[in-house]
């Protein structure tokens, strides 16, 4: 099994932890690409060559953690349906941690 080196960065989890909860990503049956963003790929120095591997597949579909990820689940406090609910889920999956670019920008995977 091959990894991918991605130099994480976890602000996140510097946070309050009332503000996420770790949560491992749940497992994806025969996953398949169907469009890689090879433009932003190579912003964040991942290699493209093991993106398009069984192992690279792998880790975009949240069956295998790269090296250094720390999967969570972000919370958040709103209204919903004219009422107010103390924690809500952001829509994502699961964050692995934040990536900066070559280009300085911190982005999340």
């Amino acid at each position: 099994m091959t990894q991918l080196r991605i130099q994480f960065d976890k602000s996140y989890e510097k946070l309050p932890d009332i503000l996420y909860v770790k949560q491992l990503p749940q497992p994806v049956a025969a996953p398949h690409l169907i469009k890689l963003n090879e433009e932003l790929a190579a912003l964040l120095g991942v290699d493209l060559d093991f993106l398009s591997t069984p192992d690279g597949l792998a880790m975009l579909s949240g069956n295998q953690m790269p090296q250094g990820a720390s999967p969570l689940a972000m919370a958040y406090a709103g209204h919903q349906f004219g009422h107010f609910v103390p924690q809500l889920g952001d829509g994502r999956a699961n964050l692995l941690g934040e990536v900066i670019g070559c280009d300085g920008i911190r982005r999340d995977i």
